[in-house]
């Protein structure tokens, strides 16, 4: 069992310093920022999303637990928005911690999430998952999601150069 508890106070901290270090990364690996001033726009970037943090309207943080009381096994965060002229879920984060990935959970905690987003009158929940991200994109599209776009790269090497 996963369950979805609405983020505790004392935890925010913790898990807005880690969103930014693992979003900086995510986004140096699929080549779209130079690592250099990755942190620094990453937090930008969080924070102008979450000015007042767990209290930011339309915005839901949650701890995936696998059991009522139990410690934190990954973290959800998904905003209610209007996208492309629907209302609906879109989730800014998903992650299970590395000793209890490949368990389920995210598994668990998105049919969770679709609970709670139908409890709320939405019918849609809508993400981006990464290129590199084929573990990911094999679950989404295991839960029922579908691509609506395909961003595309090529590098040609560093300026100048």
């Amino acid at each position: 069992m996963t369950l979805l508890v609405p983020m505790r106070t004392d935890a925010y901290a913790a898990y807005k310093a880690a969103e930014v270090a693992g979003y900086a990364d995510e986004k140096v690996r699929a080549g779209v920022w130079a690592k250099e001033g990755a942190l620094e726009r990453s937090l930008a970037e969080i924070e102008s999303l979450l000015p007042r943090g767990l209290a930011t309207p339309d915005h839901h943080l949650y701890e995936m637990v696998a059991a009522e009381g139990g410690p934190p096994v990954g973290y959800l965060w998904f905003a209610v928005e209007e996208r492309s002229g629907h209302r609906g879920a879109y989730v800014y984060d998903v992650e299970v911690l590395a000793p209890f990935r490949r368990q389920g959970h995210a598994r668990r905690a998105f049919q969770a999430l679709e609970a709670i987003v139908a409890s709320m009158g939405l019918a849609r929940i809508a993400l981006h998952v990464s290129g590199f991200n084929t573990g990911a994109q094999d679950l989404y599209r295991q839960l029922g999601f579908a691509a609506t776009g395909i961003s595309m790269l090529k590098t040609l090497g560093e300026p100048g150069r």
